[in-house]
């Protein structure tokens, strides 16, 4: 009875138009107050209780450290030097363009900041250089996706956080997944390029490709003290936020002089809106997955699945098109703090790798930021382009299938994910 109100009540408040964090808090507290026996203010104190954790404190800092890197000039840096090591090849302005999505989602941890630092420059430049527009536009919007799953990634914060999971290895294990995916997407883009004869650009010599390296070395170096420190036992993840928070402001004020100190506040002020928003989803979503709990929703589920004799290949059969489904529909965040909590002690019993399993729900949340209606990297895109929403989603769709055999692989090849986790690092 309990858990048919809970979601019935999420999804009709949802359907009503409701944003999912509120909907998601409203349906936890009416659940509790005529069904459990929790009082309001008990119910404050949980909510303040489950976003008052320590793994969560690395997200405003990550959020920080990519808006001095957005607003300053390291996007543009990076191109650069990806433009010169493989501009020459065909297609090579496409191909640049994903290694240059490679490159940033290293320092920003997030997609849509990945297609709006990278599309907003590149896109036009592809357009001038004669590209298809939706050929540029599809390529940006789904090389942006690696946002997520290359570290640091804000939503392998997220899923650490909800199942106690190592970020450090999350991380770890995003980095081989991220790269193949980007690797796929320039031999793709290489493919059709020569299919379709698409214009390359001039050789850099040895020269220029090391100007422009040692132009975007500063931004280059955020991706080393980030990984290397957090790999090399230095410090947390959350620690690691918070020191390369400080060292893109001092990048972007101080060494690349992209920022004035009086553009600083107004910094400060934009990445303040964007973690606001994302720990008010992050509240209340706790707060629900706090009754999933409560109610053994989890527990009930996993021992169900496991009475079915289901093996872990059919359950994650499950896994993805439950998720594919959900990440048409709602934000990232949401989906992993909903799901996670019932889907972690199924995948645990099942005998699946919890790491595995974080890297698995990634790339179907990358998968979900180009999938309409809710896909926010076709927004972000569209946005960008000035092109209609049905544009880019025609744009975006042949790539798409990229992403998708790629999620069979990282489901069904285990040792992607897994390989460095497993070499000892923490």
């Amino acid at each position: 009875m309990t858990t048919g109100a809970l979601f019935v009540m999420l999804f009709v408040f949802m359907f009503m138009g409701m944003p999912v964090a509120i909907a998601l808090g409203l349906s936890s507290i009416l659940t509790i107050l005529v069904f459990g026996h929790d009082s309001l203010a008990s119910m404050s104190l949980k909510m303040f209780e489950t976003s008052e954790h320590f793994t969560l404190m690395a997200i405003p800092f990550f959020i920080l450290a990519g808006a001095f890197m957005t607003t300053g000039g390291v996007a543009k840096r990076m191109i650069r030097f990806a433009v010169a090591a493989v501009g020459h090849l065909h297609g090579g302005l496409a191909i640049a363009s994903v290694l240059a999505c490679v490159l940033f989602a290293a320092v920003s941890g997030s997609s849509p900041a990945t297609v709006v630092a990278v599309g907003s420059i590149v896109i036009a430049g592809m357009v001038r250089s004669g590209y298809p527009q939706s050929f540029a536009a599809g390529v940006i919007c789904n090389a942006g996706t690696l946002g997520i799953l290359i570290p640091p990634s804000i939503v392998m914060v997220v899923y650490g956080a909800a199942t106690e999971t190592s970020v450090g290895k999350l991380f770890m294990a995003g980095v081989v997944p991220g790269l193949m995916l980007g690797l796929l997407l320039m031999v793709v883009i290489y493919v059709v390029a020569r299919v379709k004869n698409l214009p390359r650009q001039p050789r850099a010599n040895i020269k220029e490709v090391m100007i422009a390296g040692r132009d975007s070395f500063w931004g280059l170096m955020l991706i080393i003290i980030i990984l290397g420190g957090i790999y090399g036992g230095i410090f947390t993840p959350t620690e690691a936020a918070a020191v390369a928070a400080i060292y893109a402001f001092i990048v972007a004020v101080f060494v690349y002089r992209d920022i004035g100190m009086r553009q600083v506040p107004s910094v400060l002020v934009d990445a303040a809106k964007v973690t606001v928003m994302l720990m008010f989803i992050i509240a209340n979503a706790l707060l629900f997955a706090h009754v999933l709990t409560t109610e053994r929703i989890p527990q009930m589920i996993a021992e169900q699945i496991v009475a079915w004799n289901m093996p872990a290949w059919e359950f994650l059969i499950v896994v993805n098109i439950l998720l594919l489904i959900a990440g048409a529909f709602m934000e990232p965040t949401g989906i992993i703090l909903i799901l996670a909590p019932i889907l972690f002690p199924i995948a645990t019993k099942l005998g699946i790798d919890p790491v595995h399993l974080g890297i698995i729900i990634v790339v179907n949340l990358e998968i979900g930021m180009v999938t309409p209606p809710i896909g926010l990297n076709l927004f972000v895109t569209a946005g960008i382009t000035k092109m209609s929403i049905g544009q880019v989603v025609r744009a975006a769709m042949p790539w798409l299938t990229v992403l998708l055999a790629f999620l069979i692989l990282v489901t069904y090849v285990p040792i992607i994910s897994l390989w460095l986790p497993n070499l000892g690092f923490s």
